[in-house]
């Protein structure tokens, strides 16, 4: 074998010395990077400038890698009918880090209004937003706002959605995957009978296809997809609801139904496992320590009450790198606040659910805290 002379084996020192470094960049280019986001619910959830947060009755929403979390601003009130709060909007870049970005709602109404829900509409490029309110009580009307930024201001669009129901109570909003709009209300009108329809392609009124009755003296209502099954999760009628609300499961493979009903999951015997279930996508804390509520804040344990201290407001989903995403069931804890101030009343953002093959899903537990295990974007 012929040797290599001494001037070529200068020349592939020099060009393994160059070509190291850049090996090395592009090794460490392809090297995963996994964040870890710790949810907690024992102590006060605040914002970068240390205010907790008051967003409350409203939804936790993704937008172009953005977090936003909507809801009402309760502020000092202590009481529970409130008139005139104002719409509120938080932004996070990584469900840790909490900016307040002001009122959402410019030309607010009159009277007690709540229950704030975002969605965007593909087809105009406009971010919607529905909210229930009552000019006079218990005479409820939906009302819808638009925008052209999800942080608002949004301007009211339709004072009062002609809906099948002539009073419509709490209410949220669903986009299917081909786009298509639904609002799920109770229908005070009819014992509070839950309903779904069919929004205009804007997405700023009903069509006027509505379901059938599904069940009745429900409130609280939300509605998602996970692959070809429709869930609808409704609690029981409740004042203020400060012992927390049962959670009925409805299901079904189209979203007008037939619904199923598929057992309660926040009713179960009494025990104060704090271990929620995990997998390769989140941990779970077990932490027993006293937070700013404490563990009652939460946990009841009695057969005769909700397990979980909260009335549900949202079934967030956080979207993971292999394409599946996590459902957190969310709660406000109405009157839960040791100061008594309901802007500082907490709110529950439970472990992911877990479905059975079925795809029923399996009953809440506590999870005081737990945590989100992800690949960076």
């Amino acid at each position: 074998m012929a040797k290599m002379p001494p001037h070529n084996l200068k020349f592939y020192g020099h060009l393994v010395a160059c070509l190291l470094p850049l090996l090395f960049i592009v090794s460490c280019s392809h090297k995963p990077k996994y964040e870890k986001i710790t949810i907690n619910n024992l102590a006060p959830r605040r914002d970068v400038n240390g205010q907790i947060i008051d967003s409350h009755g409203g939804c936790l929403q993704l937008f172009n890698g953005i977090y936003y979390l909507y809801g009402s601003r309760l502020g000092t009130n202590r009481v529970d009918t409130v008139w005139n709060v104002p719409f509120s909007v938080y932004t996070s870049p990584n469900l840790r880090d909490w900016t307040d970005r002001g009122n959402l709602l410019k030309n607010a109404p009159k009277g007690v209004y709540y229950r704030p829900y975002v969605v965007f509409n593909a087809k105009t490029k406009k971010y919607v937003l529905w909210y229930n309110w009552y000019e006079k009580l218990w005479t409820g009307a939906a009302g819808v706002a638009v925008s052209d930024s999800p942080t608002g201001p949004f301007v009211i669009v339709n004072r009062h959605a002609h809906l099948s129901g002539s009073s419509p109570g709490d209410g949220t909003l669903f986009v299917d995957n081909d786009g298509a709009g639904y609002y799920v209300y109770s229908d005070i009108a009819n014992d509070y009978a839950l309903r779904i329809e069919r929004l205009t392609p804007d997405f700023t009124d009903s069509s006027g296809q509505a379901s059938s009755f599904i069940a009745y003296g429900v409130e609280a209502p939300l509605m998602f997809r996970r692959h070809n099954v429709y869930y609808i999760l409704a609690g029981t009628l409740c004042a203020a609801c400060p012992q927390g609300a049962e959670v009925a499961v409805e299901m079904s493979s189209s979203p007008f139904g037939p619904y199923e009903f598929a057992g309660e999951i926040n009713h179960q015997s009494g025990h104060d496992t704090v271990q929620a279930s995990s997998d390769e996508t989140f941990e779970s804390g077990g932490e027993r320590t006293n937070g700013a509520n404490g563990l009652s804040a939460y946990v009841r344990p009695t057969k005769k009450h909700p397990f979980i201290r909260g009335q549900q407001t949202w079934i967030a989903q956080i979207p993971m790198v292999n394409g599946n995403s996590l459902y957190i069931w969310m709660a406000d804890g109405w009157f839960s606040a040791r100061d008594g101030m309901r802007g500082h009343d907490s709110q529950y953002w439970g472990a992911p659910l877990q479905f059975n093959p079925d795809g029923t899903i399996q009953p809440l537990k506590v999870s005081f805290q737990w945590a989100i295990v992800r690949e960076k974007d």
